[in-house]
């Protein structure tokens, strides 16, 4: 029996076709073969389908993550994979919120998509889509993970970020290896696989979006940091540091976190660099932050802290203390720290 993909197309450049006049439109989803003919001669069963609102992946939101979820857990016993088409510009957030939403997953949920429409010549979204459907509907190698496939690189979801806005090689993963890499042959690093989880799958689809990002930068006024942590019926902040978790030590800055902290408002520490980790105490500019209870990142990424604090604020809704814990620990790959459940 053939294996069996399922294509769920959200919207974005992959999927846009040009007209006579040289206008670009989102192309049908049943006329996949058309746009990619080299499907015709795959070794599996694809099906296709399309999320009832087209977006441009600027406009994705919350509850199109949970429309794609909805389609996954439909579907997840009738496939043995699933790739889903998306625009890039915010392909790293919808790869992890995915990532969180299913715990136990046992089969690969695949994103893709392109810098150039596949209906332009030089499209690289052709080779995207075969190279992600051949790694979902994979006998050999099964990847319980949510992926990024993009210009010959497999990535953890929600390890990965866009770099580029004009290179194929859009997308990197700066602190940890691709799970795989497409050549003449698909080489998979099985030992950087998560485990295969033997529990069955569950799906949380709740996210609070009273959430907020703080970025640092030199001369950052009071006002400013004030005036985002004062939002009302702010829940969390991801505070964008310096370095390896670095901030101003000014008494002002310290005492508006701390405030915050006592409202019981979640303070998450994550580094502004694309590599490495955050290290609080490593210097004195943050151990102020640690002394009052802003909560480590690690080396996440932005994206992966954003959406996990949406997250687990939607998963546990009256127990902040358990959200703060969680927030340091891995619960999908997404962090090297403690393993949490």
């Amino acid at each position: 029996m053939l294996n069996k993909v399922l294509i769920i197309y959200t919207g974005g450049t992959i999927g846009m076709v040009q007209d006579e006049n040289g206008s670009l439109h989102p192309f049908a989803m049943e006329r996949i073969y058309d746009a990619v003919p080299q499907l015709k001669h795959c070794s599996y069963d694809i099906d296709s389908c399309q999320l009832q609102n087209i977006i441009d992946s600027s406009n994705m939101t919350p509850a199109f993550w949970a429309d794609i979820a909805d389609i996954i857990e439909r579907e997840y016993n009738r496939y043995d994979g699933f790739v889903v088409l998306h625009g890039t510009d915010t392909m790293a957030y919808t790869a992890s919120a995915i990532s969180f939403m299913f715990k136990n997953l046992t089969k690969p949920i695949v994103l893709t998509g392109s810098q150039l429409p596949l209906g332009m010549l030089r499209s690289d979204g052709r080779e995207n889509i075969i190279c992600a459907l051949e790694i979902a509907a994979s006998k050999r190698v099964r990847i319980p993970e949510v992926c990024i496939f993009f210009e010959s690189h497999l990535y953890r979801g929600n390890r990965s970020t866009k770099v580029s806005a004009e290179n194929f090689d859009a997308f990197k993963s700066y602190n940890y290896p691709s799970l795989a890499k497409a050549g003449i042959d698909i080489i998979y690093k099985e030992h950087l696989f998560l485990p295969m989880p033997t529990e069955p799958l569950r799906v949380r689809k709740v996210f609070d979006t009273r959430v907020a990002v703080l970025k640092l930068f030199p001369g950052i006024t009071r006002e400013v940091v004030q005036a985002l942590l004062s939002a009302p019926d702010l829940q969390g902040v991801v505070i964008e540091t310096y370095g390896s978790g670095n901030a101003p030590t000014e008494t002002w800055f310290i005492d508006a976190l701390e405030a915050a902290i006592a409202r019981g408002i979640l303070v998450m520490n994550v580094t502004q660099c694309k590599a490495g980790a955050v290290k609080m105490r490593q210097y004195a500019a943050s151990c102020e932050m640690d002394r009052i209870g802003v909560v480590s990142g690690h080396d996440i990424t932005m994206e992966a802290a954003i959406t996990k604090m949406m997250y687990l604020l939607g998963a546990y809704p009256d127990n902040k203390a358990h959200v703060n814990k969680r927030l340091e620990e891995s619960i999908r790959g997404e962090l090297n720290g403690l393993a949490g459940d």
